[in-house]
């Protein structure tokens, strides 16, 4: 037995080994290269600086922190008001419209980008931040974690509010939207990773460079046919990945919660 436990060890070990050079790997990779040059250049931060030199970073990074973080913020309200509608608020027809919700989680972003691209385009917002910023605003996956959040919460909490005399949505503000901050949270940061790292929609929505988020403004990075150096694109991706991780770093302990305390209600 004491063979097979430390058998059992070693291959979960192994497993955990491979898993993490495959994720990490890539990253390990893409800094090394970014100061190490493939060409045979001098090691260094030069393809950092080069990344500064050819693209107006300050602009693309201000771009990607506006869009993104509106998004977030937008999704975190309209997810929390949704949801509660959706759990607390009983209305005829809300398994119908619940359902068709959830539906739209099954239709790609490539089938619908044509006709919001077209609706931007009828309200006069092609080409703008707001037309990445508003079609991003409503989220399926946001209302349905956000709904199952506001079920695990004690209902006797608005029974005693109504008998306070309040409304549904001052039993939302006052009481459930306060105890909902461990799973806005979730959605805040799930919302941020999405659309930091948007490359599709800002490249139909946008076609002046001074609009550009930061994806698509470091594709410039390549050059003209690929011909760009590679250790000033992986730099430009290096740049990209740190707000993320920072984001990552900062909202690991109340993702953790938040998910444990969904669990644990």
């Amino acid at each position: 037995m004491h063979r097979l436990s430390r058998a059992g060890l070693a291959g979960r070990i192994a497993v955990l080994a491979i898993a993490t050079f495959f994720t990490l790997g890539p990253v390990v990779w893409t800094v090394w290269t970014s100061i190490f040059p493939r060409d045979g250049g001098p090691a260094g931060f030069a393809a950092y600086t080069d990344v500064m030199s050819q693209v107006s970073l300050g602009l693309l990074i201000w771009n990607s922190v506006l869009v993104t973080g509106l998004c977030a913020l937008g999704q975190m309200f309209t997810a929390a008001l949704a949801g509660y509608i959706f759990a607390r608020v009983p209305f005829r027809g809300s398994a119908v419209i619940f359902g068709v919700v959830l539906a739209t989680m099954m239709v790609p972003i490539q089938v619908t980008i044509v006709p919001v691209f077209m609706l931007i385009r009828g309200m006069g917002l092609s080409d703008t931040l707001l037309a990445l910023i508003l079609p991003a605003l409503p989220t399926a996956f946001g209302t349905f974690l956000m709904r199952q959040y506001f079920l695990t919460l004690p209902a006797e909490l608005a029974e005693a509010a109504a008998l306070d005399g309040a409304g549904p949505f001052r039993t939302f503000a006052s009481i459930y939207a306060p105890l909902a901050l461990p799973g806005l949270s979730i959605v805040g940061i799930l919302a941020f990773n999405a659309h930091w790292n948007e490359f599709f929609r800002p490249l139909i929505m946008t076609i002046s460079e001074q609009n550009f988020t930061l994806p698509l403004g470091l594709v410039s990075l390549q050059g003209r046919l690929g011909t760009g150096s590679m250790s000033t694109v992986l730099a430009g991706v290096v740049i990209s990945m740190i707000p993320a991780m920072i984001v990552f770093v900062l909202g690991q302990r109340p993702l953790r919660e938040g998910l444990t305390a969904g669990a644990s209600k």
